[in-house]
């Protein structure tokens, strides 16, 4: 079992930047996959990126270029720095667990935080 928590959201103005960090708890962090999803009002939860346990990563179009994506297997954390935040990527924004591969669908992440909101202004 794997616990999810993410921290680091809040509110900024357009162009502005935000780390969200992603604590989990469990021996095999290392292992896993992890991913970050978001999900804004009346819209469906949407892939952002996605780093393996090599440390190979992937990124959805929409953020490619202004967020990254890394990990620290000693802390057993993944942060989400983003960089030149626009309004639509307000959402809430979710850290996910997967034991391998580098997966962009949401069912096939295995565990979940809880989320942590990002507002951006205009």
């Amino acid at each position: 079992q794997v616990q999810l928590v993410e921290s680091g959201g809040g509110l900024v103005q357009a162009g502005g930047s935000l780390r969200l960090s992603c604590a989990a708890s469990g021996r095999t962090f290392s292992s896993y996959a992890m991913g970050w999803f978001r999900q804004a009002p009346g819209k469906e939860r949407e892939f952002v990126t996605t780093i393996g346990w090599t440390g190979a990563t992937y990124y959805a179009e929409s953020v490619k270029g202004r967020f990254t994506i890394s990990r620290d297997n000693a802390k057993n954390t993944v942060y989400l720095q983003m960089n030149s935040l626009k309004p639509e990527d307000t959402a809430v924004y979710y850290c996910a667990a997967r034991g391998g591969g580098l997966p962009r669908l949401s069912p096939d992440y295995d565990y979940w935080g809880q989320g942590t909101q990002v507002t951006v202004s205009s």
